[in-house]
């Protein structure tokens, strides 16, 4: 009947079994509570797992709230930004501290008397500007960010050692196009990059971008680049992957090379794919093909008509040329000198006059820029006694302050609408440990109870399952409601953990000597 089913072998080579004894798995308890309490002749006669399951883990929750040990926490070395992102499971803190050099935790206490609220962008006149912010609709157009750290995608390199033909270089977007045989023919690859932007509230746009085409070679005319918009693209077009396409004549720009299932070659350098004119209702794309090798002055196409249109995709095509039988073929990275040309991309700009029904930000609000630029009062540093434990600063010096700043440590408060902790500016580079409450849900493997706890779990969800039952006498349902709160009650004294010997021994240290 023995519940280890390990030996101490095993369980002394495995960091992840250490103190697992005192726990139970939540699985465990929901087993045993459909063995032990639901049956003929028992309180619950029936009952399926799933409600179980669900009082189970609303119990769980529940005890980890109020009733278990805080045992999650988080270090970081606090940032410039003087921000800390809270916890992906985080529901509650507990505890917030700095460490200093010597590993001691000196407590860091909430301030009251600032926030970061919502910054209400303004007009000069004081009104409020409902003029829809472009940075808010289209990103990285100068590519100053890494592309995968962006909202733009890209066509593959389609195979291994070439992620240097389609790269940002020099502050620019560069398709190096290289001559290859593909599918027994002299050719060379065509790429593209897009990005999906949201239109619902802009009727015309006018685009700026600057473009360098590649110059022509024995074998390969000049490069082309083209940019514009298209409602086209459908990465389900066309896609080996998804043998259930729904869209055989779709624009994929992911589709590079046809073949026996997709007959159709990739669409990158059609015309027809930017479909979305301008208010004319003819130029619908600007064209680099100067074949000059240099980076054009920046052109622009004007008042391209998105009215009809929720979300649109931003879409840059790029071409090495024609290439013929004379070009020098290449190895797949392109490095043996062989016939090739640079197309580039670079400046891309959105202009457009739009008005929202929202109010828009504007930036980040003078209330924390203040707060966190600010010198504090806690900045100037004193002396510290590890030997009875008092800073210079508080003996006798500070009458009349209000305790939470009342102290060198520094100060925080918690931006629920953003998700962050932040701090005072004296914080800066120190170590910074927070502890925090979870509900135990995270994962399965969070999802144990201690065995203090055990009972308390049991006569929970027995008195959930009562409470929420039609047709139960009443007398049975409060009965379970005394027996769930004497359960917690006892659970919380046992978890306390309370020792005789050291409560003695904080009194020692107290004014009164205490015999024993």
């Amino acid at each position: 009947m023995g519940i280890l089913n390990q030996t101490q072998n095993q369980y002394y080579n495995n960091s992840s079994n250490f103190g697992n004894y005192q726990f139970t798995s939540l699985d465990d308890i929901i087993n045993q509570f459909m063995v032990a309490y639901i049956g003929e002749e028992k309180i619950i006669s029936k009952a399926s797992r799933t409600d179980v399951q669900f009082h189970a883990m609303r119990a769980l929750a529940e005890l980890s709230f109020d009733t278990f040990k805080s045992i999650k926490s988080q270090e970081i070395e606090l940032p410039p930004s003087l921000t800390m992102i809270l916890p992906h499971d985080y529901v509650n803190y507990t505890r917030v501290l700095s460490v200093d050099s010597s590993g001691v935790k000196h407590p860091l206490y909430p301030t009251k008397h600032t926030q970061n609220p919502f910054k209400i962008l303004q007009e000069d006149d004081g009104g409020y500007d409902f003029t829809l912010d472009v940075s808010g609709v289209f990103e990285n157009g100068n590519f100053s960010d890494p592309i995968s750290d962006s909202p733009w995608l890209k066509s593959p390199n389609n195979g291994s050692g070439q992620g240097t033909l389609q790269h940002i270089s020099g502050g620019q977007y560069e398709w190096k196009h290289i001559a290859r045989t593909l599918s027994a023919v002299t050719t060379t690859r065509h790429f593209s990059l897009w990005q999906t932007i949201n239109v619902s509230e802009i009727d015309y746009i006018t685009i700026s971008a600057k473009g360098l085409s590649s110059a022509a070679k024995t074998g390969k005319t000049a490069g082309i680049v083209r940019i514009g918009f298209s409602t086209q693209i459908d990465l389900d077009a066309q896609d080996e992957n998804n043998l259930t396409y729904t869209n055989v004549d779709g624009y994929n720009p992911l589709k590079t090379n046809p073949n026996a299932v997709f007959p159709k070659a990739s669409k990158n350098m059609d015309p027809t794919i930017f479909d979305v004119p301008n208010l004319n209702g003819v130029n619908n794309y600007i064209q680099f093909d100067a074949g000059d090798d240099t980076l054009s002055a920046a052109t622009e196409l004007v008042d391209i008509d998105v009215s009809g249109l929720t979300t649109v995709n931003l879409l840059v095509v790029s071409s090495g040329g024609t290439i013929d039988s004379t070009a020098t073929l290449s190895n797949t990275s392109g490095t043996n000198s062989p016939t090739f040309g640079i197309n580039a991309i670079d400046d891309i700009v959105l202009s457009f006059e739009a008005n929202t029904a929202n109010l828009q930000s504007g930036g980040e609000s003078t209330t924390w820029s203040n707060y966190k630029s600010n010198k504090p009062s806690e900045n100037t540093q004193h002396d510290y006694d590890y030997d009875d434990h008092i800073f210079e600063a508080n003996v006798g010096r500070r009458y009349g302050l209000e305790p939470s700043h009342a102290q060198d440590n520094g100060s925080y408060y918690i931006d629920e609408l953003r998700g962050k902790i932040n701090f005072s500016s004296n914080l800066s580079g120190k170590t910074i440990v927070l502890d925090y409450i979870s509900d135990s849900l995270g994962t399965d493997g969070e999802m144990q109870v201690h065995k203090f706890a055990e009972e308390a779990m049991y006569k929970s969800i027995m008195y959930a399952i009562l409470s929420t039952r039609a047709n139960t006498p009443e007398y049975i349902v409060r009965r379970y409601k005394k027996e769930r709160f004497a359960s917690i009650r006892q659970a919380k004294l046992r978890l306390s953990n309370i020792k005789l010997e050291e409560i003695t021994q904080i009194f020692r240290g107290k004014s009164k000597h205490i015999k024993h």
